[in-house]
């Protein structure tokens, strides 16, 4: 079960037939020597977290460590309860609690990093805005973070999740990667499409920048927290329709992970350059510290 490509992952579900969640969970009860129901409540008490993430600044909004957010998703949430979003009922609760779940974070509170702390809101803003709409159960969720997790390992594995490596296209990009194959799959989709979902987001998000104003994760991290949760759910629905991608996930991988060694160091988490340079943002900053 321990896979080292995509290419092997598709081969393994081929002959075992059966879906990326549950090669992901039998490797995680060999290597990690546990049995199915530990590896199965270890995840339900991370799917536990992100609701709990996800949905508390709905009620309650908190204001962030640097002041820069805070109070987003109630608005977001207050909007869409006046029949007034404009992107539908699943786009707009997978944003609100893709943007909630980074107020968490951002105040200290307690989050999954999925992949990472930054953004850890695309994961559950996706997967938890599927459920709601779809009525799928917990049991259901529970696999498809195991898919997440596949997607997740191989990045982290043959590339990097590193926004000071790879910029926020290796953090936002990883993130919503894995969210757009988890959804897939929750869908009904094949292993080969999941896969197809997560290398289109890679393509949509290649190159994009990792700039927080201050060095903080809060700011625009919160705003692309949701731009990763829309562009999971653009890709899955691609490939769900049927339509093939042309470049492999372990290609586009190698090809993200090149790019963003490329991109300049003050465009890699150094709040040098990008957002964090502009002068609006270097007076807030000011203002907060």
């Amino acid at each position: 079960m321990d896979f080292k490509s995509a290419k092997e992952l598709l081969a393994l579900c081929r002959r075992e037939q059966c879906p990326i969640s549950e090669i992901m969970r039998r490797r995680e009860c060999v290597l990690g020597e546990t049995t199915r129901d530990v590896a199965d409540h270890r995840m339900a008490r991370a799917l536990e977290i992100m609701r709990a993430s996800a949905t508390q600044p709905l009620k309650n909004p908190v204001k962030s460590m640097g002041g820069l957010i805070g109070g987003e998703a109630k608005k977001l949430s207050h909007h869409a309860a006046k029949g007034k979003a404009i992107c539908g009922d699943i786009l707009a609760r997978a944003i609100t609690y893709a943007v909630a779940v980074l107020e968490v974070n951002a105040s200290m509170g307690l989050i999954v990093a999925a992949p990472t702390a930054g953004s850890s809101g695309v994961v559950p803003g996706v997967l938890l805005a599927m459920q709601d709409c779809y009525k799928i159960s917990d049991s259901r969720l529970v696999d498809a973070l195991f898919n997440a997790g596949a997607v997740g390992y191989l990045a982290m594995r043959n590339a990097t999740v590193s926004g000071a490596v790879g910029g926020c296209q290796a953090e936002m990009g990883v993130a919503a990667a894995m969210a757009a194959s988890a959804a897939v799959e929750l869908m009904g989709g094949a292993p080969e499409q999941c896969l197809d979902a997560a290398s289109t987001v890679l393509m949509n998000m290649l190159g994009l920048v990792c700039d927080p104003v201050g060095g903080l994760v809060e700011y625009p991290c919160q705003n692309r927290n949701a731009a990763g949760a829309a562009n999971a759910l653009v890709a899955a629905e691609m490939a769900l329709s049927g339509i093939r991608q042309l470049i492999p996930f372990d290609e586009m991988l190698d090809t993200m992970y090149a790019v963003g060694r490329r991109i300049p160091l003050d465009l890699r988490e150094t709040a040098l350059g990008g957002c964090a340079a502009a002068p609006s943002a270097c007076e807030r900053c000011a203002q907060c510290g």
